[in-house]
């Protein structure tokens, strides 16, 4: 089968699931990795043809897609402030917007004096630990999560001299917080989609994500950030600063609860696209 052919085939059947610009993106990635062309290698050389030996695994591949499964969960891998993470069915995909909080969070600890001390609550694939310990090679990062499968993908990323210790511990009980050193900063993306929002979604999120890592009650949808807030109020340092991602639709409302910790230095930052993401709390220094 010609490459050019199976793009064409594929993305039509896709694009009953994405729009078909996406569609045609996932199934491009796809030939990429999986046979080594160019996204425009069908476009250049279209008597391009699919290897015998490959046909039946990209064939198998494009099955898994058609059922809605995420394409970063078929490669087993996804792109995350510039490095390749793994992932699989027991973590969350890490998202663009996540790299905005990463953002802020370096910011913030390239002012300070070196080494530094960063814990990173609901740590999932590890992909924020990661980050920062990558980017701050002196630093010391430790992640925690209640989530067995998650904690196993997120200590296998990387081999580095300072990588990240990752701890299991439930973040919501909040009488039974560690005594450790305390930190310089404490960032989170938390669970913070209420269920009535789950209409809204795609299959592909709600058939294969974990909703442990997504999904807060109607009734109690702050829940992670008054659990986070108790956190901070033991270990952060009096000097520290805490950076979490937040539901836009409930920007204000989670300032507050951090205002009512006793973090007074505490406002909303905007996304790319202007949208309520981030929380920074601090105590007046």
């Amino acid at each position: 089968m010609l490459l050019t052919q199976f793009i064409s085939e594929s993305t039509e059947a896709l694009s009953q699931i994405y729009p078909l610009a996406e569609a045609r993106g996932i199934i491009l990635m796809l030939c990429q990795e999986t046979l080594g062309v160019r996204s425009y290698t069908h476009i250049i050389e279209p008597q391009t043809a699919i290897p015998d030996d490959k046909l039946p695994e990209l064939i198998q591949l494009r099955e898994r897609l058609l059922a809605s499964e995420p394409i970063q969960y078929v490669l087993g891998f996804c792109e995350f402030c510039g490095r390749r993470f793994a992932v699989g069915p027991g973590v969350l995909i890490p998202r663009p917007e996540t790299e905005e909080l990463v953002s802020a969070a370096v910011g913030h600890l390239l002012s300070l004096s070196q080494p530094v001390r960063v814990l990173d609550l609901c740590t999932g694939s590890g992909c924020i630990a990661w980050s920062i310990a990558q980017e701050l090679p002196s630093s010391a990062v430790v992640g925690v999560d209640i989530s067995p499968e998650a904690l196993s993908i997120a200590r296998s990323q990387f081999k580095i001299e300072n990588s990240p210790e990752f701890i299991s511990a439930d973040v919501l009980k909040t009488d039974n917080i560690p005594m450790w050193e305390k930190f310089d900063v404490i960032v989170s993306n938390p669970p913070y989609i209420m269920d009535q929002e789950k209409s809204q979604m795609r299959s592909n999120v709600l058939d294969y994500e974990p909703s442990l890592a997504l999904f807060v009650p109607d009734d109690d949808p702050l829940l992670f950030y008054r659990a986070i807030a108790s956190w901070s109020v033991k270990l952060l340092k009096d000097s520290g600063v805490g950076f979490v991602e937040i539901n836009e639709h409930l920007a204000e409302e989670t300032a507050l609860v951090f205002q009512q910790a006793g973090f007074e230095d505490t406002y909303i930052i905007n996304d790319v696209f202007s949208k309520n993401r981030i929380v920074r709390f601090a105590r007046k220094s």
